[in-house]
């Protein structure tokens, strides 16, 4: 059986890669435990200094898969979902993105979390979790507005359309657009120069960054998670969820 997260190290930067493209990278609970077994050892490991997560060139991922949600009655705080959101706004070191193709749902409210983000022209970000009859999660109803303002965010959470890679980059959500075929190539090569500053000197600065917003982030994680096990409940999302998996077929 395929190892769904991939995991290579090289000179102090971590690649952790989705890796279920025949399900388009849609993250199931194994996927969830693996990442956050991963985040939970680099953090403690003193060789990982820069930490970068990918797809694949083509997909970074459809968000979360669906068929795995319906079985969920709830997200409890022993969740693995909500270990790793809470796990990644914790993370102490430099995270990157490496986006190529669909950024679908926690696809896109991840890289609210990241440091660094690049994206392949190819790549189309989506929030469509009020279209499933769901609410936003990954605190991203905090930091989406304060990223490009309450009536983009609005439109981005409400109207749940996908945009474009340059869309994107000038709403501040990226740092660069590049080809789709070499957007992988080129965050490992920033990850790598990133990796080869002072390791001390990079959690503390990121750790100042982040300050501001850190405990009212993981406050309106579990505010959302709470908000969203209602809605996943709910009649609502039940019919727009098992009509959109019976479109999958």
């Amino acid at each position: 059986m395929a190892l769904t997260i991939l995991a290579e190290q090289q000179d102090g930067l971590l690649i952790l890669t989705l890796n279920r493209p025949d399900k388009r990278n849609a993250l199931n609970t194994e996927m969830y435990l693996a990442l956050t077994q991963a985040l939970q050892q680099a953090a403690r490991d003193d060789d990982v200094h820069v930490l970068l997560l990918q797809g694949q060139h083509d997909c970074f991922t459809a968000g979360n898969d669906l068929a795995d949600f319906m079985g969920k009655s709830s997200l409890a705080a022993d969740d693995p979902i909500l270990q790793f959101l809470h796990c990644l706004a914790d993370f102490p070191k430099p995270v990157i993105a490496a986006v190529a193709g669909a950024a679908v749902g926690i696809g896109t409210t991840l890289l609210l979390h990241c440091d660094l983000v690049y994206l392949g022209d190819n790549a189309r970000l989506q929030l469509p979790f009020v279209e499933l009859g769901l609410v936003p999660e990954f605190a991203s109803s905090l930091l989406l507005p304060r990223a490009v303002g309450h009536l983009k965010a609005a439109e981005l959470l409400l109207l749940a359309e996908a945009i474009d890679a340059g869309e994107a980059l000038r709403l501040g959500l990226a740092n660069r657009v590049v080809s789709a075929d070499s957007v992988l190539t080129f965050a490992r090569e920033q990850g790598l120069k990133l990796a080869a500053k002072p390791p001390k000197a990079l959690q503390r600065s990121k750790a100042l960054l982040k300050q501001e917003l850190k405990q009212a982030v993981h406050f309106v994680i579990d505010m959302e998670a709470r908000a969203f096990s209602q809605a996943l409940q709910g009649e609502e999302a039940q019919e727009r969820i098992a009509h959109k998996l019976r479109r999958r077929g």
